[in-house]
């Protein structure tokens, strides 16, 4: 007896999740591997703690910024394998060409330009994957397979970083040891455009005309708020490296701990999210907000702990804030996961910039303006989902 339709599209939107979750977990090895250590490359390069605060908010502001616009093409153009493909491109071979850099602009470029990277290939994945969870009973459940995946990466990445330093390869050799990670994550992409570039994925629904777009754009301004209190952890780095209070050759382990919280969290909250989205995203930004205390002013022991709190973190960014925006989307996917992560990017830019400055003058400062405006969050994300069921 053949399967039925729903249960053949269901097998095939469930391929469709795994393959692409392999693919970022090659991704995430890569890209977080260099992310894990990249502040303190910088600061060994002889960049200051408002430059790596710069780095690291100008790169995910210039990635966010690219996405409104590679998410409209690719809804209007129907171009979403293409930007998946040079995106992944651009964002997995930077990292390797990291160990040429030999000056901190030459480096901030690369870091630079595997954000933008990332963010050309960002909407047309998220929108791939939100169709994907209409057949599978929930995006909040594809999310977190797919965080789940990317996070088993990102854990990888950085102990790899962290044995090459361990051993003396330095920064350099590090970063060169990423490449086979990223020629990994470029085959998979090939193999993923082969299997289902001809219309194998589910097809998108159009957009509802009739939709108010009041919870989508409240859900902005939780995003926003979110986004602007959010420690990048190449400050986090600059701090363990600066103050001694985590040796360097454990400052990518301790990456990698996050990784792992993220990754354990991912599924699990993406699954209960789809049932109880209020309570589960309101608890998620609890948990996240209460980070900056334990890093910044803890010692190593609650710095780490700190560490588990922010992992908790990139689960919420990465599966909760995704399955969000895909139940209160008013337009097409690609272009609504753009939008979004417009508003997100100059919101962590601003924030990221300011607490690069405020690091050197005031940390009660920098951990009170990260705490209030993660939990300002809160009543919007909120919000925007009960309006979005109430309509």
């Amino acid at each position: 007896m053949s399967a039925s339709p729903r249960t053949a599209g269901a097998r095939n939107a469930l391929r469709f999740v795994v393959l692409i979750g392999v693919v970022n977990l090659f991704a995430d090895m890569t890209y977080e591997g260099a992310r894990s250590a990249s502040g303190a490359f910088l600061g060994s390069l002889g960049a200051s703690s408002t430059v790596v605060g710069l780095v690291a908010g100008g790169g995910e502001l210039l990635g966010y910024m690219i996405r409104l616009g590679a998410g409209s093409i690719a809804d209007r153009l129907g171009m979403y394998w293409i930007e998946v493909i040079a995106g992944y491109a651009i964002n997995l071979l930077c990292v390797p060409a990291l160990a040429l850099a030999g000056n901190w602009p030459l480096a901030a470029g690369l870091i630079v330009g595997e954000r933008i990277g990332r963010g050309i290939r960002k909407p047309a994945v998220s929108a791939l994957l939100a169709n994907a969870g209409d057949e599978l009973g929930g995006a909040g459940r594809v999310f977190g397979i797919n965080e789940m995946l990317d996070q088993i990466g990102a854990t990888v990445g950085p102990l790899i970083v962290a044995f090459a330093l361990w051993h003396g390869a330095g920064f350099r050799g590090a970063f060169g040891m990423l490449l086979g990670p990223a020629l990994l994550g470029l085959a998979t992409v090939a193999l993923a455009t082969v299997q289902f570039r001809r219309g194998e994925r589910p097809a998108q629904p159009a957009p509802d005309a009739a939709a108010s777009p009041v919870p989508y754009w409240v859900a902005v301004i939780g995003g926003a708020l979110f986004a602007a209190g959010s420690v990048d952890y190449a400050l986090i780095a600059f701090h363990f490296n600066a103050t001694g209070l985590v040796p360097t050759a454990v400052i990518p382990i301790s990456y990698a701990l996050a990784m792992v919280v993220a990754a354990v969290a991912a599924p699990l909250m993406g699954r209960v999210f789809d049932r109880r989205p209020a309570m589960t995203i309101g608890i998620g930004l609890l948990l996240s907000a209460a980070f900056s205390p334990f890093v910044f002013f803890g010692n190593a022991a609650t710095a780490q702990a700190g560490i588990v709190l922010w992992g908790i973190g990139l689960a919420v960014q990465d599966t909760l804030l995704l399955a969000l925006v895909a139940r209160v989307a008013v337009w097409r996917r690609a272009t609504a996961f753009g939008a979004f992560d417009l508003v997100f990017g100059f919101a962590w830019f601003a924030g990221s910039a300011l607490m690069g400055i405020l690091y050197g003058r005031s940390l009660p400062a920098l951990v009170a303006f990260s705490t209030l405006t993660q939990l300002a969050a809160i009543p919007f994300f909120i919000a925007a989902l009960r309006r979005k069921q109430a309509s």
